[in-house]
């Protein structure tokens, strides 16, 4: 049986997306959890982590053109498959090279499926409720991702457990692509131009002209996302917190924006994605700046790291919204793919500079280089809302 509805076409990416959130919010965690327990360096396990989102940086830059060439479908069965068979291989093949390997691969694919998955929804969506559509698509990654951390904890159990559950999950989900009816010729607009790496570059140059200050976003989710999850559990270990107390603490970031998720998505579209980002910004900046005073309080850091998550969990889906708001339609899949390049960014530099914060420092400043990079992305957006309204009024 095949289903043709967009209801059911959504509902279908939304569970795979939700199954590619769990498996990242898994292996985060649980590879610096048994980082720590070997005694690896805070700044090492940090560089490690970006082994993911180099992956999704390197696919990114030339996903475009066989997107267009083979469309979603194809894609995302390879992403699936790929993801799955690479997190199977973990405990059999456990060296700190071989798994910064795998974490490369498993970047590639999966931010191919991500892709894949985002511009379907983008292009088929109207654009009065592109807004509602990207948060509940966002949710279901998100609640993905929350629960990845707490299931990590299998660790303590069997130390191949986790990746095995991981695995599994992952290898049943991607086949439910095929239930889609008429997804093997999905493909994004045609364009006038033939689809080369030069072309795909001008593409890039296109959106980034008009739509600069929406991709501060996805980077800025991307540091949170990375840094979170990769630096925090070492950060808190090194603390004197428990791993099922970091497993708990976690998760409240991701539940925080799923709390809010529809009501911002809904939010956005009435008032401004734009202006309800800003505003968000403030509200992050004075709850990161709370978790440095209460940094080493279990119940200070589930109370913060939920109101953080309120305040900016959903800063990803809303940055494609307002990406979709300002980029002209036949530029989407380039916005895309611009988007989660940026994403990678912040999220190679977030765990960088915060295992780098952590040894320098034993983590006395490892929450205030968040709140300085919202600092310089409030700012940059205000600049770029001005400007683009004096445009519109001229």
């Amino acid at each position: 049986m095949q289903l043709g509805s967009f209801k059911a076409r959504f509902i279908i990416l939304s569970i795979i997306v939700c199954i590619s959130g769990f498996s990242q919010g898994l292996l985060l965690p649980l590879i610096s959890f048994i980082f720590e327990d070997r005694g690896i360096s805070a700044s090492l396990s940090g560089l490690h982590t970006t082994g993911l989102y180099i992956g999704v940086f390197l696919s990114s830059l030339i996903i475009e053109g066989p997107m267009r060439k083979y469309g979603y479908r194809f894609l995302i069965i390879v992403g699936g498959i790929t993801v799955s068979l690479a997190i199977l291989t973990f405990p059999i093949l456990d060296t700190v090279l071989i798994w910064f390997i795998l974490r490369l691969i498993i970047g590639i694919a999966d931010n191919v499926l991500h892709i894949s998955t985002q511009t379907w929804l983008t292009q088929t969506t109207p654009i009065e409720k592109i807004g509602r559509v990207i948060a509940v698509y966002g949710l279901f990654f998100s609640f993905g991702f929350m629960v990845g951390p707490k299931v990590s904890e299998l660790v303590v159990i069997w130390e191949p457990l986790p990746f095995v559950v991981s695995g599994v999950l992952t290898m049943l989900a991607w086949p439910l692509i095929l239930l889609i009816k008429d997804a093997k010729d999905a493909k994004p607009d045609p364009t006038d131009a033939p689809m080369t790496f030069f072309t795909t570059l001008k593409n890039f140059k296109a959106v980034f002209i008009t739509s600069w200050a929406t991709f501060m976003f996805p980077m800025l989710y991307g540091f949170f996302e990375a840094s979170i999850n990769s630096n925090f559990p070492v950060f808190a270990l090194r603390n004197g917190l428990e791993i099922s107390a970091v497993t708990w603490i976690l998760p409240m970031f991701n539940l925080g924006g799923i709390l809010l998720q529809l009501p911002i998505g809904a939010l956005g579209d009435r008032i401004g994605r734009d202006k309800l980002l800003t505003g968000l910004l403030v509200f992050g900046i004075i709850s990161f700046t709370l978790m440095e005073v209460f940094n080493q309080s279990f119940i200070g850091l589930i109370l913060l790291f939920t109101v953080s998550g309120m305040a900016t969990g959903s800063v990803f889906s809303l940055g494609l919204g307002y990406m979709a708001d300002v980029t002209p339609r036949e530029n989407l899949p380039a916005g895309n793919v611009m988007a989660n390049i940026m994403f990678s960014i912040g999220s190679i530099v977030g765990p960088i500079i915060g295992g780098f914060v952590i040894s320098v420092t034993d983590g006395a400043f490892y929450f205030t280089f968040f709140v300085f990079i919202m600092t310089i992305i409030l700012v940059l957006n205000l600049v770029y809302m001005s400007k683009r309204r004096n445009r519109m009024t001229q």
